[in-house]
């Protein structure tokens, strides 16, 4: 059964590696800058705390999950632990890479990790931004889900909770207020009619 975890592993880094370092790549690449916002949040304020938070939680499904489920015992007795569940886990996770990224270019030169108070950027609402606010978000929450359940452990568990709380803290906490601030009515009308997770569903 370890198979799946390596595989969950090797999703992983995919995902570090193309939504992460790869998108910063690009963007510096068209823009002259990296896109990272994350650095300038001052400690202890709720980006600060919603990135540390995240980041551990992606650390525990993606790297901390799988190895004890490698060097542990066999989960193939558990109900999730079936091969075929974490077959379908495996096929969530990347494909939840792959629309992670693609919402990502979605996003043109206005995206960003993190939010800059200082900076106005463009506010997009075509393409899956269309559908739901936070598709980059959304697409993370699939990835990790199903990196979860392809190492269904305690440590995946409470990591993927992690992941959730530090991506509701930074849209709820940070990234909404700041969009709110920037495009005012603009704004609020498209969050009004789009969702902010799914399609209909966390409306302003």
């Amino acid at each position: 059964m370890s198979a799946y975890s390596i595989l969950g592993l090797i999703l992983f880094v995919a995902w570090a590696l193309l939504a992460g370092v790869g998108r910063m790549i690009v963007q510096r690449r068209r823009t002259g800058d990296s896109g990272f916002r994350f650095a300038t949040a001052a400690p202890g304020t709720v980006q600060w705390w919603a990135n540390r938070i995240n980041a551990a939680g992606s650390v525990a499904v993606g790297v901390v999950g799988p190895v004890v489920e490698i060097l542990g015992p066999d989960p193939g007795a558990s109900p999730f632990g079936s091969p075929v569940l974490r077959t379908a886990a495996l096929v969530v996770a990347a494909v939840g890479v792959a629309c992670t990224y693609a919402a990502q270019l979605a996003m043109g030169t206005a995206w960003r990790i993190g939010v800059d108070p200082a900076e106005r950027t463009t506010l997009v609402t075509s393409g899956p931004f269309a559908l739901v606010r936070n598709p980059i978000f959304t697409a993370a929450l699939i990835t990790f889900a199903g990196l979860a359940m392809a190492s269904p452990n305690l440590v995946s568990l409470l990591g993927l909770g992690a992941v959730y709380a530090g991506i509701q803290m930074q849209v709820r906490g940070v990234e909404e207020p700041h969009l709110l601030a920037t495009h005012g009515v603009t704004y609020a009308a498209y969050a009004a009619r789009v969702g902010r997770f799914l399609p209909g569903i966390g409306r302003l």
